[in-house]
This record gives C-alpha cells, sequence and structure tokens, in this order.
C-alpha cells in the first residue's frame, strides 16, 4: 500500500466550485489537494456556460446593431462561422487547461490527476494513470463532481450517439440541419447559436419553452426563435431515433411525422455524477443519485444526520444548477470548513455567513436567449406555491427611455413579485436585450429584504434600462405618508 498523503482538505472535482472549495479552505489557514479526471476548470469552463455564451455573443452583437438606425445600413452580411468557432476555442483554451492549473499553483491548491473515490472515512483513493493514490483528509472531504447531461435510454436515443451540451458547444462543424430535443435553458439557447450559424434548426417541445420561468418568457423568446428561423413543434416528441449508415439521424414523431436532419441534440435535463464516487464506503447506502446536505452544505445521511466530515457543493445537491449558485455554496462551506477545523464560530443561521440561504430564497439565472431572460428569487407561481400573500406588478420594458434608446422597436416585459405582508420584494423577472445587466439590481433587493417604502429611495439614472424599478414601483403604489 502505497503512503498516504494527508491535507485537511481533499475536494473531488476541479471545476469552479471544487476550486472555490479548496481556495476558501486555503485562505482559511488549511491545505488542500484537489482531484480532478478531466479539465481543471470543469463543466462550466469547456462544455458549458464559457463556450455556449462565446457561440451566441456574435449573433447578438449582429442583431444589436441591425436594431439600431444608422447601425444598420452598416451590416451588409451575416456570421462569418469560421471566426466565430474560432473565438469560442480562445475562450476554452482549445480545451487546454494549463491556465487553470497554474491557477491552482497559485493558490497553494496541490492537484492529482484521475478518478476520486470514497475508500472510508475521510479517506480517497484515486486512480491514475501511474496506479493508485492514496489521500487522507484531517478535517473534510468536499464532493464536486457536479452533474453530466441525462440523455434517455428509451426509443434507441443513446444509440443514436446524439449530441448533448458538450458536443453541442464543441463542434467544429456547423450542420446542414439539427434537431433539438427540449424546451429548456439549455435547448433554447443551443437552437439560437446554431441557427445563428446557419443550421436549420427544429426543436421537439414537449410541453412548453422555459418552465419554471415566468409564462411571458416562454412567450417572448418563442416567438424571438421563430423570427430567426426555429421551426418550434410545441407538444410533438420523438418516438424512435435512429442514426443512418450515412450519419443522418431519422426521428419518427408521435403525431406521425418524421424529422431527418445532420444532428440531434438533446437536453431534456442532467443527472449527479455520483455514480462512482464510494458512497456506499461511507455508509451512504446507493451508489447513485442527488446528496441531501444541510444548510452548510455537509451532507445527510440516512438517519438525516450530517456526516460531520463530508461536503457536497454545487450540482450534485440538486439545490440550484447553476454555476454562480455552486460558487456561492462553495464559499460558505470553505469558509465553515475552515472554521470547524480552527474551533471558530459556526454562522448557520438564515443569512448567516456559512449558510446557503440564497439556495431557497433568492438565487439569480439568466437565459441567454434573445431575449434574455433574468430573474431573481420568486416567480409568482412560486411565491403563490410557498404560501405568500402576494401582489404582482409588470411594466412595459420598452416604454423606458434608456430601453427604447438602447434598441429601436425595443421590446421587453418586467415583472415584480411582492409579500405583501413584509412590504418586500420577493421575486423580479425581467424579459429583453441585455436584460441581464438589471439583474443584480433585483438581487440585492430580494436578498437585502429592502422594504418597498425604501426602495422609492433608490433613483435610477436616466435614461437607462433600470428606470423599469421605478415603473415598477408606481405600479405598485407610493407609500404612504408617515404620521
Amino acid at each position: 500500500m502505497p503512503e498516504r498523503q494527508v491535507y485537511d482538505v481533499v475536494v473531488i472535482g476541479a471545476g469552479p466550485v471544487g476550486e472555490n472549495v479548496a481556495d476558501r479552505a486555503v485562505r482559511g489557514g488549511l491545505s488542500a489537494v484537489i482531484v480532478e479526471s478531466e479539465l481543471v476548470g470543469g463543466e462550466c469552463s469547456y462544455w458549458a456556460c464559457i463556450p455556449s455564451k462565446a457561440l451566441l455573443r456574435s449573433g447578438d452583437a449582429r442583431r444589436a446593431a441591425l436594431r439600431v438606425d444608422g447601425a444598420r445600413q452598416a451590416v451588409t452580411g451575416g456570421l462569418d462561422a469560421a471566426a466565430v468557432l474560432a473565438r469560442r476555442d480562445s475562450f476554452v483554451g482549445d480545451w487546454d487547461d494549463a491556465g487553470q492549473v497554474s491557477w491552482l499553483e497559485s493558490a497553494g491548491i496541490d492537484l492529482v490527476r484521475g478518478h476520486g473515490r470514497l475508500t472510508g472515512p475521510r479517506e480517497v483513493t484515486v486512480t491514475t494513470p501511474d496506479g493508485e493514490v492514496h489521500l487522507a483528509a484531517r478535517h473534510a472531504v468536499a464532493l464536486a463532481t457536479g452533474t453530466r447531461a441525462h440523455v434517455p435510454d428509451t426509443f434507441g436515443l443513446r444509440a443514436a450517439q446524439p449530441w448533448t451540451n458538450r458536443e453541442g458547444v464543441a463542434a467544429r462543424v456547423v450542420p446542414e440541419s439539427l434537431a433539438v430535443i427540449g424546451g429548456g435553458a439549455v435547448a433554447c439557447e443551443l437552437a439560437g447559436a446554431w441557427a445563428d450559424l446557419g443550421s436549420a434548426v427544429t426543436m421537439l417541445v414537449r410541453h412548453d419553452l422555459l418552465a419554471g420561468y415566468e409564462p411571458f418568457a416562454a412567450e417572448l423568446v418563442g416567438k424571438r426563435l421563430e423570427e430567426r428561423g426555429v421551426t418550434l413543434r410545441r407538444g410533438v416528441s420523438a418516438r424512435r431515433v435512429e442514426r443512418e449508415a450515412g450519419g443522418a439521424v431519422v426521428l419518427e414523431c408521435d403525431d406521425g411525422s418524421t424529422l431527418r436532419v445532420a444532428e440531434v441534440l438533446v437536453a431534456t435535463g442532467r443527472e449527479p455524477r455520483t455514480d462512482d464516487l464510494g458512497l456506499g464506503a461511507v455508509g451512504l447506502g446507493s451508489e447513485r443519485g442527488w446528496l441531501d446536505v444541510d444548510e452548510t452544505l455537509r451532507v445527510l445521511g440516512p438517519d438525516g444526520e450530517p456526516v460531520e466530515w463530508l461536503y457536497a457543493v454545487g450540482d450534485i445537491n440538486h439545490r440550484n444548477l447553476l454555476t454562480h449558485q455552486g460558487k456561492y455554496q462553495a464559499r460558505a462551506a470553505g469558509d465553515v470548513i475552515a472554521a470547524r477545523a480552527q474551533g471558530g464560530t459556526v454562522d448557520d443561521a438564515p443569512w448567516g455567513v456559512h449558510a446557503a440561504t440564497a439556495d431557497h430564497r433568492a438565487v439569480t439565472q439568466v437565459v441567454f436567449t434573445d431575449p434574455q431572460v433574468a430573474s431573481a428569487g420568486l416567480t409568482a407561481a412560486a411565491a403563490d406555491e410557498a404560501g405568500y400573500r402576494t401582489r404582482v406588478v409588470e411594466a412595459d420594458l420598452g416604454a423606458v427611455s434608456g430601453a427604447s434608446l438602447h434598441a429601436d422597436g425595443y421590446v421587453g416585459r418586467a415583472r415584480m413579485v411582492v409579500d405583501e405582508d413584509r412590504g418586500v420584494v420577493l421575486g423580479a423577472t425581467f424579459v429583453g436585450q441585455d436584460v441581464a445587466e438589471l439583474l443584480f439590481s433585483a438581487a440585492v433587493a430580494v436578498a437585502g429584504e429592502v422594504p418597498l417604502d425604501r426602495l422609492w429611495h433608490a433613483v435610477p439614472p436616466f435614461p437607462t434600462s433600470s428606470e423599469v424599478w421605478l415603473r415598477l414601483l408606481e405600479a405598485y403604489g407610493r407609500p404612504v405618508a408617515r404620521g
């Protein structure tokens, strides 16, 4: 048995979440090692957030120019697909993680490349090309292995070797035609990206677009996708998928139609990468599934009690499958690991420094479609389901001076959900061009539980799109003067 290497913290998974857990632990005075079987930087850096937004940006910029008279006359051609793909490659470093590895070194975090598995309490065995490496944690092991695309093993789909998000952002050739199965954020973003690059895109959407967002998001995004040439087939599913010998894919649909395309992309959800983590070796039973955690991100055992030394951070705990929320969890987890290791105070009350409270009440998310969809906190439906007494107010974003100056014929909408009993904002959603930049103001209002009568004193500058906040407050009604 090779000698064990001992650290204060062992992190499995070197995506943005795992990197942040290790970094915060090291900043707190602990030693840390991170284990990674693929590229340091993880899914977000190489197969999701970064390359997908790089693919989308060129088309967004072109359309932005076309929406401003004077600039539109200068746009005389379409996108240069080769240049777009080359720009994407630059953002992922041609799928080389040397830069990310250099950052780990500068942060004082060691790296072991290979597949890590739990082999006992605070014990991790890493299978590397050169054999096994045995790691021991004095204080904590953090699991940050994320998720993979879920490809249903039905109607021949897996056998047809479909694209997932990985192939969908990394392809080096624009397919002549593409079928997208799904209607969520990944499906909508990649359908738009490849349509911009010249592919004939058809979306098969079993229910509706962007379920879980405010309904007007689906309405505005769907209309714009169709204007961009995407064929939307709502209420239609594939019942058989087969890849022909020549490479084309044939989809037989449940409405009796047949679709023949160059490629098919499946975007029907994510599944946790927990199937080969050795969970059984530490008494957690099933080797597959999401991991439940407490507010400081410790894994809950079969008895519902936290495993004192084991943390699950990011996507695998299923709280929010969003990189930025995972990084938020990671900062809390890394800090509380250091606090517990050194006998410090643990602040795990709601909104405490070691509690991931925002996961429940102040989640921010952006869908980088055209128009963008940006939301913070609860939707109207989610607030009602949670039992709040609410009032919903809306505003026409296109009627705001800043938005109308931003683009000719600007179309957009904003909604604010108010807790009537406390007079605070529970959630806000914006749909429109470039609304992502409005979102942090909503996050502050929601997480800070800013009273509406105080929010009236946050004066948005003129002429900017942020004046939509004034329109929302006016729709709600000005506070009554204090007696």
